[in-house]
């Protein structure tokens, strides 16, 4: 009986992360992070960025979660597949395939399917289920409007082009692979600014002119594809604030800060 108590309290303590269920999904090997909301303003899935080669799970991943669950967005962080720290140092997938394409996809996917399956025991509507993606967590939220409908996308200082000069080279060789990367039709097939569809859903865009790791050219061009293709949006350049600053009251700067309550104000205004 005694050992039959403490392998519960084992599970117990592998499926919650500081009071947090963690869903393992179904068909994958991503968790999401769970931050319920009883009917909830919307439901977001959290990408954190990390160049496809680890994740910011704090800053980028917790630390939204907590504020968008605050503000009765219920929010969902997905630890998705990346590259990871050995592959990045030794370029072992030269022999062996470890991670990359379409994994980090096939995990976003099966977060908005399991959040789908299961709204109404979550109390949200599947009619309002977004993506928010910091970095190379932004150019996966963006992905997933290729292979589902999202109701809004919102890329917070993204990976955008895997072609231009301006591209993020460490999220490329990360996501497409020690020969991917130099193949030209897979590169153009994963850079989001060739395949804006007039039925992509609402964006909300935020970048800093001083990023310092993505170059801001990156969400330059997917405003112009988001133009081009008359896709609603709001696109907010600042000219200060860096990268990596998530929902931080101390990070980036005191100009780029007020971002989270532009973001706010906007999906208020999508299901007034």
């Amino acid at each position: 009986m005694r050992r039959l108590v403490s392998i519960i309290a084992l599970v117990l303590c592998l499926c919650s992360v500081q009071g947090q269920t963690i869903v393992h999904l179904p068909d994958s090997k991503a968790t999401l992070e769970c931050y319920d909301v009883a009917h909830p303003l919307a439901t977001v899935v959290v990408c954190p960025g990390g160049s496809y080669s680890w994740h910011d799970y704090k800053v980028e991943g917790v630390e939204v979660a907590q504020w968008l669950q605050a503000h009765g967005i219920a929010a969902y962080v997905l630890r998705y597949r990346v590259q990871g720290w050995w592959a990045w140092a030794t370029h072992y997938r030269l022999l062996f395939r470890g991670n990359q394409y379409p994994d980090p996809l096939r995990d976003a996917e099966a977060a908005l399917d399991w959040l789908a399956v299961h709204a109404d025991s979550l109390a949200i509507d599947p009619r309002q289920i977004g993506v928010m993606g910091f970095s190379a967590g932004g150019h996966l939220a963006m992905l997933t409007t290729y292979t589902r409908q999202p109701a809004f996308v919102v890329p917070v200082y993204p990976v955008v082009t895997m072609r231009q000069a301006c591209c993020h080279s460490r999220s490329r060789r990360a996501l497409l692979g020690e020969y991917g990367k130099n193949n030209q039709t897979l590169r153009d097939s994963l850079s989001i600014e060739l395949h804006v569809r007039p039925d992509c859903p609402p964006v909300f865009l935020v970048n800093c002119v001083d990023d310092p790791i993505v170059d801001y050219h990156n969400s330059v061009l997917l405003d112009s594809a988001l133009t081009a293709s008359h896709v609603p949006h709001r696109y907010i350049q600042y000219r200060t604030g860096g990268h990596g600053f998530g929902m931080s009251e101390t990070k980036g700067s005191p100009e780029c800060r007020p971002w989270k309550e532009e973001f706010l104000k906007w999906i208020k205004g999508l299901y007034k």
